[in-house]
């Protein structure tokens, strides 16, 4: 994958790349009211706007597709910015590529999808132009990447990711589940990749954005797209989750870029006992999961013996709200104990599993 350090998407050490522009492109007159200020703010290289809005009933604002695209070109070009917009289907990649825009993304609801992907990626085979690629709907990173090298086989050298959150049937503050862990393992797996976080899908409120933003920029991303609006009461879609435009200038410059403590000539003495002392407490708890795990192979053979199935509903019911209890008077969330303890169930599990087939093997060959 591409160098975050040799790309369109690198900045200077010790800043982030910013994106910003409204939600849907409503106007000429909203486009240049927008790029205006988003230029003089001077921290601003890329100008978003959705041309052709995928939306999920019908007769909502679908856009104004390709008349649009020649109001953000001359918009953004004229203050000096990059202009980006969402592709879904090779007509959409031949109009914005023929209206001169800079930068295409694949939304979230073409990522869920390798046919619409490879459709996209065949019409840009031979393009030299950066693409974006959201995260897919749902919390799966290998259609994620999956997505990304399809569009590197092609020849696109200039990629980036989209953290913009997971759809969730659960109700909570954000509209999205932002799901951190994801987008950590991404960085992990391809760490070259630069990373950005689109706090405005993440948050649906702007009483959010700002918070998820610095949390992103806390974890080290290479950037930020932020929607922003300069009416967002009136905005044709997504209205909640935009940035009043007027204030935008103040929003990013109260965003902080800390400090890499590899740069750093020495870590704080105190921050430096404090991991010695989660070392040391990590490793009594690898230790105690040591002893957890060896239980079950006595437990496998009990169960066979009894006629006992692996799974047993009661017991793991009782597990979760015991360990929910317990949490309580330790001040841990029943959220965090729940997707421990599933997972160390599972794997607990799949241990089972493997030691009643390991017995079966046995039993066969000594028959043999």
């Amino acid at each position: 994958m591409v160098s975050k350090h040799s790309s369109f998407f690198s900045t200077p050490e010790g800043s982030v790349f910013i994106g910003a522009g409204p939600c849907s492109a409503e106007s000429p007159e909203q486009l240049e009211q927008t790029a205006a200020a988003l230029a003089s703010t001077g921290m601003v290289k890329l100008m978003r706007a959705g041309i052709w809005k995928p939306r999920t009933r019908p007769g909502s604002f679908e856009g104004y597709g390709s008349e649009a695209l020649q109001w953000l070109a001359n918009a953004g070009h004229k203050h000096g910015l990059a202009t980006a917009t969402e592709v879904a289907n090779a007509e959409h990649v031949e109009e914005a590529l023929k209206a001169g825009i800079d930068v295409l993304w694949l939304g979230a609801r073409t990522t869920v999808n390798p046919f619409y992907v490879q459709e996209i990626a065949e019409a840009l085979s031979g393009v030299d132009i950066p693409v974006m690629v959201k995260n897919p709907m749902h919390p799966e990173l290998g259609l994620w990447i999956g997505a990304l090298e399809r569009l590197e086989h092609v020849g696109i050298k200039e990629l980036a990711a989209v953290h913009r959150g997971f759809f969730s049937t659960s109700a909570g503050a954000l509209r999205n589940d932002p799901k951190w862990e994801l987008a950590v393992s991404l960085r992990e797996r391809l760490p070259d990749l630069p990373l950005f976080c689109d706090p405005s899908h993440i948050s649906g409120k702007r009483s959010w954005v700002a918070e998820v933003a610095q949390t992103a920029l806390d974890l080290r991303y290479d950037g930020l797209l932020i929607e922003v609006h300069p009416s967002p009461e009136t905005a044709l879609s997504d209205s909640a989750q935009q940035w009043p435009l007027a204030d935008f200038d103040r929003f990013i410059r109260s965003l902080e870029v800390r400090t890499d403590e590899s740069t750093m000539d020495a870590l704080p003495i105190e921050l430096q006992d404090i991991r010695s002392e989660i070392d040391r407490l990590d490793r009594e708890i690898v230790e105690l999961l040591g002893r957890r795990f060896s239980l079950l192979a006595p437990i496998a053979s009990i169960k066979k013996e009894e006629g006992l199935a692996l799974f047993q509903i009661e017991r793991w019911l009782e597990i979760l709200k015991t360990r929910k209890d317990w949490g309580r008077d330790v001040q841990l969330s029943g959220e965090v104990l729940q997707e421990i303890f599933e997972a160390i169930h599972k794997h607990g599990l799949l241990r089972q599993v493997e030691n009643w087939r390991t017995g079966n093997e046995r039993a066969i060959r000594s028959k043999d």
